[in-house]
């Protein structure tokens, strides 16, 4: 399959996403001078914005990459669930699988940047498991028709406690849907029999609760062929940051280091590695080429401040120069 017929093919792909939303608060400032009362510096605020973030952010991209995302997730009733959804509307996304409960709070993620640069975050959450989360499979199992891959998105915040895991994976094996999974330390063992499982350095190390030398291929290797054959997953994608990605599946274990790009803000990119491994898992992509076009993926958003989707034209062109 060459890339241009790749590319073209996502725009028939339909993604179910389900996982932890939230909303991406920016405060954009300037800063003269430091604070009189504390060794800190004054953000002076010129610029208020509220984008979707978490698994909204993953919809984001998989719609700027032509797919069809419909996202299953539980936000509060109060006037931030009411933005969210307002946003979800804006960006033209599905809300069909959203579920608003008055006991929960729709978690915000308020970004200070100033100097082009992030200065601060602050977190407003609430991280208990959800306590409708039947009600909630009942809705998500209901949106998995036409469904070419399934994203579980976990940022420990509540939505993906075990029994929806273990539920909407067993649901996708029997329909013959792949999965993909970006996990947190919380559920790190209840993702057996995912398709692929896409972990960072921190993670896999809390997860099992080992220690490796991160420049060390042959330790990363050894680590993830046993992550793989504890979840009975295909594969292992495991996120490196500035060391790249690799990818261990049953035929062969690949190390794609990070193409040359300007990082500025590593915010997302997590959520738009596991976009585009999701559609080239859907489109039954070779490993390795998913690998390296993830890759390429998370070094265009790194190039910009803040969470923002991948640019399709953007990554089509850069991946001309290095998949053949």
């Amino acid at each position: 399959m060459d890339l241009k017929t790749l590319f073209q093919g996502f725009n028939n792909k339909k993604v179910l996403i389900v996982g932890d939303a939230m909303i991406d608060a920016y405060m954009w400032g300037e800063i003269n001078r430091m604070s009189p009362e504390a060794p800190v510096p004054v953000v002076e605020v010129k610029k208020h914005e509220n984008r979707l973030g978490g698994a909204a952010n993953v919809a984001l991209n998989l719609k700027a990459l032509g797919a069809t995302p419909i996202l299953c997730s539980v936000v509060g009733t109060g006037n931030r669930g009411i933005l969210f959804k307002e946003l979800m509307k804006e960006s033209n996304l599905s809300t069909g699988g959203i579920l608003a409960n008055n006991k929960r709070k729709t978690t915000i993620k308020t970004r200070v940047i100033a100097e082009n640069k992030h200065q601060l975050r602050i977190d407003e959450e609430e991280t208990h498991p959800i306590i409708q989360a039947k009600e909630f499979l009942k809705l998500t199992e209901s949106l998995m028709t036409d469904i070419d891959v399934i994203i579980l998105q976990d940022y420990n915040k509540g939505v993906l406690t075990p029994e929806v895991i273990e539920s909407v994976i067993s649901i996708a094996n029997k329909k013959g849907i792949p999965t993909i999974v970006d996990p947190k330390k919380q559920n790190f063992n209840s993702y057996k029999n995912c398709t692929i499982f896409k972990p960072n350095l921190a993670e896999i190390k809390a997860g099992m609760n080992i220690e490796f030398d991160a420049d060390n291929l042959a330790e990363i290797e050894s680590a993830s062929a046993e992550l793989r054959e504890k979840l009975n997953a295909n594969g292992i994608l495991l996120t490196l940051s500035e060391r790249g990605i690799c990818i261990h599946s049953e035929e062969k274990f690949t190390h794609t280091p990070v193409f040359k790009s300007n990082i500025i803000d590593v915010s997302g990119a997590g959520d738009t590695v596991v976009s585009v491994a999701s559609l080239c898992l859907a489109s039954k992509m070779d490993y390795t080429q998913l690998s390296i076009l993830s890759t390429l993926a998370g070094g265009i958003v790194c190039e910009e401040v803040g969470v923002v989707p991948i640019n399709k034209y953007k990554l089509l062109t850069e991946a001309k120069k290095h998949i053949n």
